[in-house]
């Protein structure tokens, strides 16, 4: 008859992740506050970048609208070009015209310069 060993024993004591008897070593969790910190930081850090991309991308947008808006409520009597330039100026009667008369050839105030393009959007150059 062999030796019983105790209940507290493990099959295999040394393969064990963790420590099977009382007198192994006590079992403390790293400390994972600075690994947490810095996941913290890099996140926001992403977060802030992606935040100011997209603010930057909606203020383009807005500018971008605004200048359509005033190009399609100015006045003008043609079908304007894809791709050709025309000129944005400021009536006798303060409301805004478009001209395919270039600023230097004439004393109106200018606006802005713009091309039409392909989605009929109005881009200012």
């Amino acid at each position: 008859m062999g030796l019983k060993k105790p209940d507290n024993v493990a099959d295999n004591p040394g393969l064990l992740p963790y420590a099977s008897n009382v007198s192994a070593p006590a079992i403390r969790p790293d400390n994972i506050d600075d690994w947490k910190l810095r996941g913290v930081n890099k996140v926001n850090k992403q977060i802030e970048t992606k935040f100011l991309e997209l603010k930057e991308e909606y203020l383009k947008l807005v500018e971008e609208f605004q200048w359509n808006e005033l190009v399609y409520k100015a006045k003008f009597s043609y079908e304007p070009v894809i791709g050709e330039t025309y000129y944005l100026y400021v009536g006798n009667d303060g409301n805004p015209f478009l001209s395919l008369i270039a600023p230097n050839e004439w004393d109106k105030e200018h606006i802005g310069s713009f091309k039409l393009n392909s989605e009929q959007k109005w881009i200012k150059i």
